[in-house]
């Protein structure tokens, strides 16, 4: 860069129009001696297409460096916090662990949910459904015509109220009182005791920022945020489209805002008019804005550079996955500039009371039955959501209907679901911690550190990221607190909007918290971290046991070590070892032993060096072959690290499933 920059007339800066990009271009003033950084020319650009380079050349900016200082605090902060505390948690739990102003609360929010599941007590609840159908009004079946058949059909209607009092959120606690009133609703009778219908209007949800791009990949097409953020980058540097040359597919991909550009706005419009019709399109063009906390909005919304290239006309020119991206992203922009979907909603209740012959007391009970139809498509046209047509029969207020049957089901209330990566980015950004670019690493070090690991896409937290959360929970509670972290994002938005020094803000957080890390290094013993008492006795030196914390879990070491270096695993590892205890090596015929490497656990051959057969560790869990009955299911890992399930008796038996799959149930076999 100082070479061509010596040899030219004129250097233009053109890096991202955000904190970063803004402290990047005051950095490459200084390195290409460009002379005052006031006085540098400085352009910006969302997309990489030729109208908004040339727009952008006509229109030079100056670099703002009150951006230049946020970004500086904000490195600062984050190095004192890692470079400080990373060293502090080597000496007192183990070497190569790190913390971070943003990772380390992100594990606590990982660490807690498990605390909540672990301490979570289930309660029993029971549902009653009754399924009912238009009184037959015909002799013979056949002399019901096609549309008495669409009359006739069955529908299903759910308890909601016992006399006039509503059923409580739990419903039914008892199999004894489901019991009774199944045994009743069996020999009531029905009519309808009231109808009401009404249209609604289904909205199309806003473009594409960063985070939401990072959820909706994940649930939709499973992509992890890391992969999302790499194939955005493809589609935003540019694509070869053959004939048409390489242009950039969509705007800049890390962005909190929701704003879209006027001409954007006219172009999609232009669009949906001609493919699909005036009706298609919004009345007047809208204009979402952004409910996160301290986002910046320097950039646009996602979205496609141009609505007229529609994913299915450059198919051809993308691999799979920038295709399916391409295709959401198109989808979300230009669904958000289309009319509402409008929907017929009805909701009827059914009044099931005793027979007119019951002598003995009952009680009334009111079912619902809610139905609903699509009258105008709208947005869904381009954007499908989860919708549930259950389409009702004509009915009228107090017609009378046949019972087809009564179903009591049990249940029980769950525990708060564990954190996805979709559902771990949502609450970052709800509580304002991090900014868009920060997401997929913040994931990807704390995987990487150990601190976490996915079991059927969510997040457990492993017995070091529980340690380390603690410690720094307990000795350091600012660090991991969600509410302070979010505070230091707030005043890093007032040292960018001048309303806030630097070099201040820096100092008020740092001296307490190299007080408070000087004296914790003096208070904490390694041992009482890491380190648990049994009364286990050596078996070679009769010396107790003691429990501790090695790279891959817990342990049990003799007290008398370096003396004594007798080891004996327990919990998982000592599961692995019992369980290949009597494995051979397929080429020399030595024990195998259960080794660790950078992918987890496997089986080396115990003459190593001499012999380097290696064997994978493939997790088993507990269910048979639904295809081959033989083998066992396993966790496989595909392409891009992607979990499936299959056989362990492939090549035998080729059973795949992306399910995972229950005892006796095959769940989308070989799909």
């Amino acid at each position: 860069l100082k070479q061509i920059a010596a040899e030219s007339e004129k250097v233009i800066l053109a890096t991202d129009e955000d904190r970063e990009g803004e402290a990047i271009a005051w950095h490459l003033t200084q390195i290409l001696d460009l002379g005052k950084p006031e006085s540098a020319e400085r352009i910006v650009f969302h997309e990489i297409t030729k109208s908004a380079i040339k727009n952008a050349l006509n229109n030079p900016q100056h670099i703002n460096m009150h951006l230049v200082d946020a970004q500086q605090a904000r490195r600062i902060l984050d190095r004192l916090v890692g470079y400080e505390l990373s060293p502090f948690l080597w000496k007192k739990i183990r070497y190569g662990l790190s913390a971070g102003r943003v990772q380390s609360v992100a594990v606590r929010l990982i660490v807690e949910r498990e605390e909540e599941i672990n301490k979570f007590k289930p309660e029993e609840y029971w549902e009653i459904k009754s399924k009912v159908r238009k009184v037959r009004k015909v002799k013979s079946p056949f002399d019901i015509t096609q549309g008495e058949q669409e009359l006739n059909k069955e529908f299903e209607a759910r308890l909601v109220k016992i006399n006039s009092d509503a059923l409580p959120k739990l419903g039914i606690k008892t199999k004894e009182e489901a019991e009774k009133i199944k045994n009743e609703l069996e020999k009531a009778e029905y009519k309808v005791s009231e109808i009401s219908k009404k249209e609604t209007r289904k909205y199309p949800l806003p473009p594409f920022t960063t985070s939401t791009l990072q959820q909706t990949a994940n649930n939709i097409l499973g992509y992890s945020a890391k992969q999302t953020m790499m194939i955005a980058q493809q589609l935003y540097e540019g694509v070869d489209l053959g004939p048409s040359g390489s242009l950039g597919l969509i705007t800049y991909m890390r962005t909190d805002s929701l704003n879209l550009s006027e001409e954007s706005l006219m172009a999609a419009k232009k669009y949906i008019i001609e493919k699909f019709g005036k009706d298609y399109a919004a009345r007047e063009p809208r204009r979402y804005k952004t409910k996160s906390k301290g986002a910046q909005e320097a950039h646009e919304a996602i979205r496609p550079t141009n609505p007229d290239l529609n994913p299915e006309n450059i198919k051809e020119y993308l691999d799979p996955r920038q295709y399916k991206l391409y295709k959401l992203i198109w989808q979300r922009m230009v669904s958000a500039q289309m009319a509402e979907a409008v929907v017929d909603s009805t909701m009827v209740d059914i009044l099931g009371s005793r027979a007119s012959n019951e002598s003995s007391a009952s009680s009334n009970y009111t079912l619902r039955a809610n139905g609903s139809v699509i009258k105008f498509d709208g947005f869904l046209k381009v954007y499908p959501s989860k919708f549930e047509y259950v389409i009702l029969p004509e009915l009228k207020k107090g017609e009378k209907l046949d019972l087809v049957k009564v179903a009591a089901e049990q249940h029980f209330t769950a525990p708060p679901a564990r954190y996805g990566e979709a559902s771990l980015i949502k609450t970052l950004e709800e509580f304002g911690i991090g900014r868009p670019s920060t997401y997929a690493p913040i994931i990807d070090t704390i995987e990487g550190r150990g601190y976490v690991q996915k079991t059927d896409k969510r997040f457990l937290p492993t017995e070091i990221g529980i340690l380390v959360n603690k410690l720094l929970v307990e000795h350091f509670p600012k660090i991991v607190d969600v509410g302070f972290t979010a505070e230091m994002e707030k005043n890093l938005d007032e040292i960018a909007e001048s309303k806030k020094q630097w070099v201040p803000t820096i100092r008020e957080f740092y001296i307490p918290f190299k007080e408070n890390l000087l004296k914790k290094e003096r208070e904490i013993n390694k041992k009482d971290l890491t380190e648990e008492k049994t009364d286990e006795q050596c078996p070679k030196c009769g010396s107790l046991m003691i429990i501790k914390l090695g790279r891959f879990g817990k342990f049990m070491a003799c007290a008398n070590y370096p003396a004594c270096k007798t080891t004996k695993p327990i919990g998982e590892e000592k599961k692995l070892k019992e369980l290949f205890a009597n494995e051979k090596c397929a080429l020399c015929g030595a024990p195998m032993q259960v080794k660790h490497g950078r992918f987890g656990a496997f089986l080396g051959c115990s003459k190593y060096p001499a012999c380097k057969n290696i064997k994978k560790i493939e997790k088993t869990i507990g269910v048979k072959c639904p295809k081959c009955g033989a083998g066992e299911v396993v966790e496989k890992k595909g392409k891009f690290k992607k979990i499936f399930y299959g056989c362990n008796k492939y090549p035998e038996c080729d059973y795949a499933s992306w399910k995972k799959p229950s005892a006796g149930i095959d769940t989308e076999a070989n799909s």
